[in-house]
């Protein structure tokens, strides 16, 4: 900078200064006097000091005091409002502090245990259900199957059970025709798809006029299902109530939404919103039940509580969820559907994903962690595009024969049910078999419905493991901690992967040999000493 220049910028702040006293000198602004203390040459200055120091101590003590009173008053009027501040206007107190004792204990028993309060509402819906809808995800269809269910629905009496196949516009048109045909062999089943985009209770939304639909807008399966339940109210002569089931995220709410055409139950992304059953009348001799989803019992596979257990998650570890999912999908084609190079194991496909998505840690290393919880979202969501192939040959179910089949179809009119079918088929638009993932089904799902079995529940394969390799460690003490040593590097980066990507043999073994070599390689590099080695 030059001197004029610096010159200049001193001299304007000097004027601006000047002119900022001048201001304060007309407004009156002064400067605070300073507390000069007590002089040195004043008499008894120490006594005047320690006076002043007890005064000062007493005004904070006198603060502190009022402060606490202060809250204590708060407290008891939180306390009054809590008790008096729920009366009705009727003048029955007394009922009311019932039904706020009922509340609290509903509360109390849902905190307690959850999965019971599911079985209990579960069972309530079956009992005073009429028509049950078992809703399945028709990417697999098989996958939501529940025989327990089923069973206790075909033991519990005159009742009739009814699939719906959700989602039905993001699997292929073949693919649906023959899993229509295969499930059609043992129960009525409806193709459906429901709509998302519909209008809040008592609430109007503003539409454009010339606004193209969405795809979520329309629903398809409707007129054909409301059809399908009308006639058999009328073969019963009676009202009748028909209960909605089925495994979390399977679209249960959302049909209920779109036969009522309003935004009636709650419906999200997440897993497990619905957690108490909600009656809605759909017509005069119709009524409609919404429940909560199935409990996923702990034996089944890896695959099957990834998809089907909302808890899946917090207890299992993102990446074996996620690769157990992956292990079951068709590789080729998950390169395709999410734009990766060829990955030869599930880690090195979450690196290369999390790559790709931009989703890095602290120092630029790729998020796997987070690359993981986003394919199993996707999986679990409601826009991802696979399907499954229905089983080659035909048995009937364990809990099936030809007399529950011909009970089950009884009172239905199947040939009005089939050209509805072919209608909505014709109708959905749905997804190209080039672009859908291939995935391969675990079978039925088995879940627990008895509230006897939910403390009673096994622990986990892994959980399993574990148990196992301490009671062998604290068994073979220091002799164990011999043979861990002498256990090559390469054998223990691969017991540190998920299982489910050591299960997968589609990926290679040399693959997985070349990348712990690479990650072996990268350790030693990172662990020279220049001190000791470099001479």
């Amino acid at each position: 900078m030059t001197c004029h220049k610096r010159y200049k910028i001193q001299k304007k702040v000097r004027e601006h200064h000047r002119k900022l006293r001048k201001e304060a000198k007309k407004r009156g602004h002064k400067k605070p006097r300073k507390d000069p203390g007590v002089p040195n040459s004043a008499p008894f200055k120490e006594a005047l000091l320690r006076e002043a120091e007890l005064r000062k101590q007493q005004l904070e003590e006198l603060k502190r005091q009022q402060k606490l009173d202060r809250q204590k008053e708060q407290e008891k009027k939180r306390k009054l409002e809590t008790k008096h501040g729920v009366e009705p206007f009727n003048g029955e107190p007394v009922k009311e502090e019932f039904g706020q004792g009922k509340a609290k204990n509903k509360a109390k028993s849902s905190k307690q245990n959850t999965k019971k309060l599911y079985c209990q509402e579960l069972k309530k819906v079956i009992e005073a259900s009429d028509v049950v809808l078992e809703v399945l995800d028709a990417r697999d269809p098989l996958g939501c199957r529940c025989p327990q269910v089923e069973e206790a629905v075909i033991q519990s009496g005159q009742k009739k059970l009814v699939l719906v196949l959700n989602k039905s516009d993001l699997v292929p048109k073949e693919n649906l025709e023959s899993w229509l045909n295969y499930l059609q062999k043992e129960l009525p089943a409806v193709v459906f798809r429901a709509s998302t985009n519909l209008k809040n209770k008592g609430k109007l939304i503003k539409v454009k006029k010339k606004a193209a639909p969405f795809k979520s807008e329309v629903s398809f399966g409707k007129e054909g299902l409301m059809k399908l339940l009308r006639g058999f109210q009328e073969t019963c002569g009676k009202a009748i109530c028909v209960g909605v089931i089925g495994f979390p995220n399977v679209g249960k709410s959302s049909i209920i939404n779109s036969l009522k055409q309003e935004r009636i139950c709650s419906v999200g992304v997440s897993m497990g919103l619905t957690r108490n059953m909600q009656v809605v009348p759909l017509e005069k001799q119709m009524t409609i039940i919404d429940s909560p989803s199935f409990i996923v019992s702990p034996l089944n596979s890896a695959t099957a509580l990834a998809m089907r257990s909302p808890a899946s998650i917090e207890v299992v570890k993102p990446m074996e969820a996620a690769s157990a999912i992956l292990s079951q999908a068709d590789a080729r084609q998950v390169v395709l559907k999410f734009t990766v190079p060829h990955y030869k194991n599930p880690l090195e496909f979450f690196t290369l994903l999390a790559q790709r998505r931009g989703m890095h840690k602290k120092g630029g290393s790729p998020n796997v962690e987070c690359a993981a919880k986003l394919l199993w979202s996707e999986w679990t969501g409601a826009t991802l595009g696979y399907y499954c192939q229905p089983p080659t040959s035909w048995t009937y179910s364990p809990h099936f024969n030809e007399n529950v089949v011909a009970h089950m179809k009884l009172g239905f009119n199947m040939e009005e049910l089939e050209k509805n079918n072919t209608h909505s088929i014709q109708a959905i638009r749905g997804s190209h078999l080039a672009s859908s993932i291939l995935f391969q089904s675990s079978g039925l799902t088995n879940a627990i419905i008895e509230e006897k079995d939910i403390s009673e529940e096994l622990p986990t394969q892994k959980e399993w493991k574990q148990d196992i390799d301490s009671d062998q460690e604290s068994i073979d003490g220091e002799e164990a901690g011999e043979e861990c040593s002498d256990v090559c590097p390469m054998e223990e980066t691969w017991e540190a992967l998920p299982e489910e990507s050591r299960a997968g043999e589609q990926f290679g073994n040399q693959g997985v040999t070349s990348f712990v070599l690479d990650k072996m390689t990268q350790e030693e590099d990172d662990a020279y000493d220049f001190s000791i080695d470099y001479v």
